[in-house]
C-alpha cells in the first residue's frame, strides 16, 4: 500500500465523521480510496480499491431509498381563521 506524502481530511462513510490521514501513514483501503488527489500519494498514483465498500454497493444497486415523512398541515390561526369558521368569534 502506498504512503501519503501530504496530510488530508476525508469523510469516513461508516462513522460519518472527518478523519485526518497524516503524511507518512498507510491508511486502510477504505479510507485510501477516498483520497482522489494523486499529489497526495508517494508514487503519484491513486491506489485502487480491491473491492467496493458496502455503502458503495448499496448505492450502486439502488437499494438506498430514503423514506419521506409527510407533515400534517398546521391549523390556521388569527383573524383569517376566525373568518373561515363562519361566526367571526362573536
Amino acid at each position: 500500500m502506498p504512503k501519503l506524502i501530504r496530510s488530508v481530511f476525508v469523510r469516513d462513510p461508516a462513522k460519518h465523521r472527518d478523519v485526518l490521514l497524516r503524511a507518512g501513514e498507510e491508511p486502510s483501503p477504505e479510507l485510501a480510496a477516498l483520497v482522489k488527489n494523486p499529489a497526495c500519494w508517494e508514487d503519484g498514483e491513486v491506489p485502487t480499491s480491491p473491492e467496493p465498500s458496502k455503502a458503495e454497493e448499496s448505492v450502486a444497486d439502488g437499494d438506498s431509498k430514503q423514506a419521506t415523512r409527510k407533515v400534517a398541515a398546521k391549523p390556521a390561526r388569527g383573524r383569517k381563521a376566525a373568518d373561515a369558521e363562519g361566526d367571526g368569534g362573536q
